[in-house]
């Protein structure tokens, strides 16, 4: 309910407020199992992407956006409720696999998963090495990966800023790539590092960010402007 709320009602407005360049959505399968790897810039990415997606994402989240207390609290959980993001906690010793595991789970279901193999957003703009984590999900639930690159996201709220601006920016989705049996007799480790650096290499091409053939590191927030 809150999702088709949000369709109807925030999609056509910020469509026509920020009226962005959207290329390829017909690239994303309609329905099934589905992966949307994208480049990751700004934290309106996380908004950008299931707004103009032609079908609904969820995408993992922080645990407190959905336990804080308040209007502010509220307001918080029934946004990510809304976009459909799948909470998490961040900070104990088990909680990459347990976001691999919810997000498989979410998979499995017949749903869309957004994700950023970078791990963290780019405050360099260069596009980081990939974490394996996306190929393990597609390789597990046997679905495609439709690539994504942002562009100008950076720009629309950048790092320690409150609210998003006024500024235009480009959403591409990509070809899917379907790994189905292309790994066949590689050892695993292998075959989700093949497939992490052929969906970053599909990124790259579509987004013309520069790589770096290091992890980025995830850094404290800054508080916003």
């Amino acid at each position: 309910m809150l999702y088709r709320l949000l369709h109807v009602v925030a999609r056509p407005t910020a469509m026509a407020l920020w009226r962005p360049d959207v290329v390829g959505a017909d690239n994303v399968p309609p329905t099934g199992p589905v992966i949307l790897a994208s480049n990751h810039r700004s934290f309106a990415d996380s908004v950008v992407i299931p707004l103009t997606a032609p079908r609904q994402v969820a995408f993992l989240a922080k645990a407190e956006y959905f336990t804080g207390t308040g209007l502010r609290g509220s307001i918080s959980r029934q946004w990510f409720t809304a976009i459909g993001s799948i909470p998490v906690n961040r900070d104990n010793s088990r909680a990459a696999q347990e976001s691999l595991d919810a997000a498989l789970a979410h998979l499995r279901g017949g749903g869309a998963f957004g994700i950023y193999p970078e791990g963290t957003r780019s405050r360099d703009g260069r596009l980081y090495k990939g974490r394996t984590g996306v190929a393990w999900l597609a390789l597990a639930a046997g679905c495609p990966v439709v690539p994504v690159a942002l562009t100008g996201t950076d720009r629309l709220q950048p790092v320690g800023s409150r609210l998003p601006k006024l500024i235009k920016f480009r959403v591409e989705f990509g070809v899917p790539l379907d790994f189905t049996g292309r790994f066949d007799g590689v050892p695993a480790g292998q075959a989700r590092r093949q497939a992490t650096d052929q969906i970053m290499a599909a990124i790259q091409v579509m987004s013309g960010q520069r790589q770096a053939d290091t992890y980025n590191q995830r850094q404290p927030d800054l508080p916003p402007a």
